[in-house]
């Protein structure tokens, strides 16, 4: 056991240091400039795209008929931020502010304001190549635009098949830890400590209702995140509001301190760690996948698998994605620890002795007394058990990548099996692994980012040229011929 986690550690090292830092602002920052900085110039149009359309828009959330597989663009956005929105919204940006003082928040803005460019880029590539299975169910994500994508580039044929393989590989193994088991737990010690209930009985519980929605398929688990995923949210922002608002005159003193310590090295190191970790219950940039999972190439197998036609429609719900997962909860949770009482907004020092949750616990009883750790609490169980769902559609689509449509039941079955055993033990290397995969799963995906960055950009200017200038070109739907013409066909019935 001892040597296992000393090789880990030493992957983990490898996999988490400046390079792979790198990578993932860099493909950020090269897709806004090869987009002409897109999530600027055009907020209006994919603000009123995602959000605004689902007041205007019956298409959005419109359910497809039961013999279809497909699921409704609104239903694809609810699923990845179940997964998404976990744990780490608190605990994540807990470590910010624990390793960078307050201006680590401004460093996750910045971060993130890059990483919606890349979340678009996926899910742009996720749409244009992806193709049915046996069952009608559209399958894509990073094993389809690196094997049809990449490996369609001279000389690269191997090399893609070999990359979405691995890929698929590290991504089944991940959901076993990132995605259930570390989840499981994290809920089995809050309502543990906070409920005193025991933690067989919690993940004996929450394996009942899991398995009543996994293996119920990919339409259960949209239907089921597309209420949760809205409720828990608005639940969370609300509660965070109070706190903000109860200490209103702290608020432009926490922003103050946010661009103030913003230059400061270790807030710049804090801030970048505090992004990456949205998952995590220790700080560190290798504690969990990237705080809405841009570049890790997870959220856009479920991106693939909505109603939508348009590559970067799909994309701009990429865009939202990180917008309401980073700017919106991440950054309410921050001014809700920072506006209460638990750190020096003068010299960003930690006055609690608290951290991770229990510093956000302390931020909420401050306020609202012992209602406000059940709020913590009740808010972990929602958040981790939506990226339960959310992870197992992930696993079970590289799982089908790797197996076949058939054996996705065996998956499922597996996962909601590992539940109990997430609630009642020891996780930490399990945490570890788990990390280790997350990391490995970035680097396939990213390469195939960077080397299609060309196909997103033609993607994003024809739709610009078509759709905003109104120009009269052929649109571009997908890569692969007969779906091209399928989906060419619909655009002109529905005219």
């Amino acid at each position: 056991m001892q040597l296992i986690e000393q090789v880990n550690t030493a992957i983990n090292n490898f996999v988490w240091g400046l390079p792979m830092l790198i990578l993932l602002v860099g493909t950020g920052i090269l897709m806004t400039v090869l987009t002409r900085f897109f999530q600027v110039s055009h907020i209006r149009h994919w603000f009123g795209e995602t959000l605004g359309g689902i007041f205007k828009n019956k298409h959005i959330t419109a359910h497809t008929p039961g013999h279809d597989k497909q699921i409704s663009q609104f239903q694809s956005l609810c699923t990845a931020l179940a997964a998404t929105i976990g744990t780490g919204n608190i605990a994540g940006v807990a470590a910010a502010l624990a390793t960078g003082g307050p201006g680590a928040i401004f460093w996750m803005w910045i971060v993130a304001f890059f990483g919606m460019m890349t979340n678009y880029s996926e899910n742009v590539l996720g749409i244009y190549y992806r193709r049915k299975n046996s069952e009608g169910e559209w399958c894509g994500g990073a094993m389809y635009y690196l094997k049809d994508g990449l490996g369609s580039k001279k000389g690269c044929r191997q090399i893609g098949a070999c990359l979405a393989v691995l890929f698929s590989i590290f991504c089944v193994l991940a959901s076993f830890g990132i995605g259930n088991m570390s989840q499981i737990n994290s809920i089995a010690v809050n309502l543990d400590s906070v409920f005193h209930i025991p933690s067989f009985v919690t993940g004996i519980a929450l394996m009942i209702v899991a398995a009543l929605v996994i293996v119920g398929g990919l339409k259960r688990i949209a239907s089921v995140t597309e209420k949760l995923v809205p409720f828990m949210a608005v639940l969370y922002v609300i509660g965070c509001f109070i706190i903000v608002f109860s200490h209103a005159g702290m608020i432009g003193a926490a922003f103050s301190a946010i661009f103030k310590g913003a230059f400061a090295m270790k807030s710049v190191g804090g801030g970048i760690v505090g992004f990456g970790v949205k998952s995590a219950v220790t700080w560190g940039m290798k504690r969990g996948v990237f705080s809405n999972e841009a570049g890790l190439g997870s959220s856009v197998m479920v991106h693939s698998t909505s109603n939508v036609k348009e590559p970067v429609k799909q994309g701009m719900w990429g865009i939202f994605e990180v917008f309401a997962d980073t700017i919106v909860v991440c950054t309410l949770t921050a001014l809700a620890v920072l506006t209460s009482g638990v750190m020096d907004l003068e010299t960003g020092h930690m006055i609690s002795t608290n951290e991770k949750t229990a510093l956000v616990a302390e931020a909420f009883e401050g306020t609202l007394g012992v209602a406000g750790g059940w709020f913590i609490a009740i808010a972990i169980t929602l958040f981790a058990f939506s990226t339960v769902l959310g992870w197992s559609v992930y696993g079970s689509k590289a799982f089908e990548y790797l197996f076949g449509t058939k054996a996705m039941i065996i998956y499922k079955v597996i996962f909601v099996a590992f539940i109990v055993i997430g609630a009642t033990m020891d996780l930490s290397l399990a945490w570890d692994l788990s990390d280790t995969f997350n990391g490995l799963m970035a680097m396939p995906n990213l390469i195939g980012v960077i080397v299609l960055s060309g196909t997103v950009m033609k993607i994003t200017k024809n739709y610009v040229d078509r759709i905003l200038k109104g120009k009269d070109e052929k649109p571009l739907y997908s890569a692969i011929p007969e779906i091209q013409a399928e989906q060419e066909a619909r655009t002109d019935d529905a005219r």
